[in-house]
């Protein structure tokens, strides 16, 4: 026993130590909140590492009921190979669009605003559901340790709702802060692991049995089997939101090289295009991308194996198939039930933690929904640690409401969670073959289109088999639920909520934001081409009225025209200041005093008075102003007052 203790003391104080610490002169150089790789890892990573204790219970537990758990393998590799897949795909996004946005700003660049509009709403989706689901299966483990799993309702509740409020206040104290924690729990479950897989090869060559069945198989004809393996693959592909979270959050990220990529540059420069691929921000977040591309894959088939050498699944024992593993596992080293019993409690800890993923990425995205107009203005405040406490605490409070809608089961929520991501991973694939097949040429144009075409049309058919393969469990609800985003993202749109001028967009990202560089221009020119969207669609909708003999004048001019997605970023002027500026109000010159009391006043021939310089300076004439034009803008109301549609795209002067 003193054994055990003196390993978690070893392994606590290790992860400590290298846990990430946010400085001041960091602060001082790279901004407040602003993350190394360590800290990116556990702040984007936590939702697909946990994933561990409940990804592959769920993928045996639709295959053990009917005795087809030696078909584990073919699920197994069906995950290894579609995480390796869009994690590729990603780590290629992140060269063309390393200033953040995921395929939000893919979709808006190469494809149409309506796709934009519907990734953005749906990732919302999906990082509520991920703190419900979350918080919720950490209360679920909990309870299960204390055998109360799905004895009161409102235990579960209380439970998830406690776990995500201690997630909510760790993301609200800074990303320096968030990611400390984030990391030190990261790196015991890591060490504990490592010491749970050793016992597990001890306790295999040591010839301990497996657990005797206590259930007859049901019978399944081969079209059923063929269904099971296809669910058991959907059910074990999850928590891959940390792809496009490491794509949105990557603005957050200081832009410098590791220290393995300085060392690489220096000591070994024959390799200077993998360092390369590694290098700055961009290359921060591949490296968070690449544990992607191997960690599902290995994890799952090495618990897939195990579950079926001990034949051991979740409910075995009244345990998870992880609780039973470890057991097992633990038991081979001396007081390992110390080990054990804190691996449960980490995985309840860890379970409410990653909620941090989606918070972050709430955060990453919510601003820029309130710059395209698809939510109220009131929403963005961003404090001086740099955090957007705002989105963070409303992404929490909707979370809370709907565990306490869903009564705390998580068996209600879990079919919703996990599906919408691959909405998001679909549309930057069609994306990326947009941008190959407009930059590239012969046998890379070919081949690179052919590469993304197929990452899209497997994360489409993955999107479409997680709502059949989730159907009895309620899955055909996301069809239902996903109409009502589409159509409600749209409506906001075409609300009065919904409209925005350039100096509005300027104010929400310059200002409230406070972001600036190319990620503002970026953000400044998608949320112009948005509005150029909405008044295709307000157009459209009045000429439908039209066709029945109804005519509704269009309220709104023609927005400002975006122009180029190249020529708005700066593309060779990263310094230049942002475009919109052209159409901010300007400020009247300012006349001093002294200046003031040389002036006389000169009668002009209107009647009026002219400043004169009383050193006999030739007057300048001024006229009174001319009442504005129709179509112009309401000074009072801040809206162009227009009476009559003009066509779509049409670009109009804004002073």
């Amino acid at each position: 026993m003193l054994f055990s203790i003196a390993l978690l003391i070893v392994i606590a104080y290790l992860s400590y130590r290298a846990a990430p610490r946010e400085r001041a002169e960091d602060a001082h150089v790279h901004g407040a909140g602003q993350i190394g790789l360590l800290a990116a890892v556990a702040l984007f990573g936590m939702d697909y590492f946990t994933s561990f204790f409940y990804g592959t219970g769920e993928l045996m537990s639709a295959l053990h009921p009917y005795g087809l758990q030696k078909y584990g393998y073919i699920a197994a590799g069906v995950v290894a190979v579609a995480n390796f897949v869009f994690g590729a795909l990603y780590m290629y996004s992140l060269g063309i669009f390393n200033e953040g946005g995921g395929s939000y700003t893919a979709s808006m660049r190469y494809l149409k605003p309506t796709l934009s509009l519907i990734v953005a709403v749906t990732l919302i989706e999906d990082y509520v559901l991920t703190i419900v689901v979350s918080a919720l299966s950490g209360g679920d483990q909990l309870l299960s340790v204390l055998r109360l799993y799905g004895k009161y309702w409102w235990l579960h509740f209380g439970i998830g709702a406690l776990l995500a409020t201690a997630t909510w206040y760790i993301t609200i104290r800074g990303r320096g802060e968030s990611s400390q924690v984030a990391f030190t729990l990261l790196g015991v479950f890591a060490m504990l692991t490592i010491t749970m897989a050793i016992g597990l090869f001890i306790a295999h060559f040591k010839g301990v049995p497996p657990v005797p069945p206590t259930e007859v198989p049901k019978p399944a004809t081969l079209l059923q089997a063929m269904m099971h393996i296809l669910t058991a693959s959907m059910k074990g592909m999850v928590a891959l939101s940390g792809l496009e979270a490491m794509s949105n959050g990557i603005q957050f990220v200081i832009n410098e090289d590791v220290r393995l990529v300085k060392w690489g540059k220096q000591h070994l420069p024959r390799l200077n295009r993998l360092w390369q691929f590694y290098s700055g921000k961009s290359g921060i977040g591949r490296f968070v991308q690449t544990s992607f591309l191997f960690y599902g894959g290995l994890t799952t088939f090495f618990l897939v194996a195990f579950a079926m050498r001990f034949d051991v699944f979740d409910g075995t024992l009244g345990r998870s198939l992880v609780g039973n593993l470890s057991y097992i596992g633990f038991g081979q080293v001396p007081g390992g039930i110390i080990l054990f019993w804190t691996y449960q409690i980490l995985a309840v800890i860890l379970l409410g933690a990653a909620s941090m993923t989606a918070l972050q990425d709430a955060q990453a995205t919510e601003w820029r929904d309130v710059a395209i107009g698809e939510i109220p203005e009131v929403i963005i405040y961003r404090d001086r640690r740099g955090t957007f406490t705002r989105s963070v605490t409303i992404t929490f409070i909707v979370a809370v409401l709907i565990m306490l809608l869903v009564r705390g089961r998580t068996t209600v929520a879990a079919p919703f969670y996990g599906v919408g991501v691959f909405m998001p991973i679909m549309v930057m694939g069609l994306a990326i073959r947009q941008h190959i097949l407009q930059h590239y040429s012969g046998r890379i144009r070919a081949w690179g289109a052919v590469g993304a075409g197929l990452a899209a049309a497997m994360a489409g058919t993955v999107f479409v088999g997680q709502i059949v393969g989730k159907w009895e469990e309620g899955g055909w609800v996301r069809l239902i639920t996903f109409t009502t985003l589409f159509t409600s993202a749209h409506l906001v749109l075409l609300s009065p909520i919904g409209y925005r001028t350039p100096v509005q967009i300027h104010r929400i990202v310059r200002e409230k934001a406070r972001v600036q560089g190319a990620m503002a221009s970026i953000v400044e020119w998608q949320s112009l081409k948005m509005q150029e969207y909405r008044y295709w669609l307000l157009v459209g909708i009045a000429r439908f009225f039209e066709l029945f003999g109804v005519r509704r004048p269009v309220r709104y001019e023609a927005p400002v025209f975006a122009g180029d997605y190249d020529h708005a970023l700066h593309v060779d002027h990263p310094e230049a200041p942002s475009f919109l500026e052209q159409y901010l109000p300007k400020p009247a010159p300012r006349v001093s005093e002294t200046s003031a009391s040389l002036v006389k006043p000169l009668a002009n021939p209107q009647g009026t008075a002219t400043p004169q310089p009383s050193g006999g300076g030739q007057a300048v004439a001024t006229t009174a102003p001319e009442p504005p034009l129709p179509g112009q803008a309401d000074a009072q109301s801040g809206e162009p007052s227009v009476e009559s549609a003009e066509e779509p795209g049409a670009a109009s002067d804004v002073d």
